[in-house]
């Protein structure tokens, strides 16, 4: 796939990087250099690696940055939930972007299986 964001898995994916850099935003600034810079570097490898995937010419290496991307979307919902357990940033926002999160796993791993039939 050449154009990575006609991908509705990127352009969910580009949707969280961008609502995970809102939330941090009005994260404690001794946590900008924390848990808010592992937020941003989690979300925005979501997104870059289904772009960078999509350039490889097999099957098989862009399974592979997919895969990458899908253990982006745990490492984000794992530090969502300690961010929030910690009280940083609007515990409904965090909500809505592990929501997306979720629905971002389902359809990288409905994607992933596809590839891999």
């Amino acid at each position: 796939m050449k154009n990575f964001k006609q991908l509705r898995i990127w352009q969910k994916g580009f949707d969280i990087a961008v609502k995970s850099f809102k939330l941090t935003a009005v994260f404690p600034n001794e946590q900008k250099f924390g848990i808010a810079s592992q937020i941003t570097r989690a979300a925005v490898s979501i997104p870059s690696n289904i772009a960078e995937g999509s350039s490889r010419s097999s099957e098989k290496d862009y399974n592979r940055f997919l895969e990458i991307s899908l253990g982006s979307t745990y490492e984000l919902e794992t530090q969502l939930l300690i961010s929030q357990a910690a009280g940083f940033g609007n515990n409904n926002f965090s909500n809505e972007i592990l929501s997306d999160i979720v629905e971002e796993q389902k359809m990288l791993i409905g994607f992933i299986n596809k590839l891999n039939v």
